[in-house]
């Protein structure tokens, strides 16, 4: 089944508490932060993060959340390294998923990207059975290495 019409959705006061309630599968907690925690990383952070959910219809089936023109310590011994924009978070409801909303947030997110001008767009994974990093390397993300905190790093060419 794919995603009918799939959208993003500013999180406001009637829909935080749907936002907060989003889970991924059991298995999955592991590699991504709950949406309550990125929505106060968000909170502390307005100039860089921009949360969104994802939904279809009425129903909410996801949460995404991107950062904008942040140094990146993975970049400390490049000159002049531009700062970075990416996905910073993405969760897909366990039961929404494999029918295309991930990929779509994803895409929205490296639109948002270039619409502000950007041409690369960074996302990092922690790598295990299950976790993401096959997801984004097929959507184009090539691994350029390991984080500080062992993390993989990756980036997409937004100009082709």
């Amino acid at each position: 089944m794919t995603a009918a019409h799939p959208r993003l959705e500013k999180v406001t006061p009637d829909n935080v508490l749907t936002a907060c309630r989003l889970e991924v599968a059991p298995e999955q907690r592991v590699f991504v932060s709950p949406v309550a925690q990125s929505l106060a990383e968000a909170y502390v952070h307005p100039g860089i993060a921009w949360p969104r959910l994802i939904c279809d219809g009425e129903r909410v089936v996801g949460f995404v959340m991107a950062f904008f023109d942040v140094p990146f310590d993975f970049d400390a011994g490049v000159p002049d390294a531009p700062p970075r924009s990416g996905l910073w978070r993405l969760s897909v409801a366990a039961g929404e998923q494999g029918r295309g909303y991930g990929r779509f947030a994803v895409g929205a997110v490296n639109e948002e990207i270039r619409r502000r001008g950007g041409t690369l767009s960074t996302v990092t994974w922690r790598s295990g059975e299950g976790g993401p990093e096959e997801f984004y390397l097929r959507l184009g993300y090539r691994e350029r290495g390991l984080t500080e905190d062992d993390e993989h790093l990756g980036d997409l060419d937004l100009t082709g």
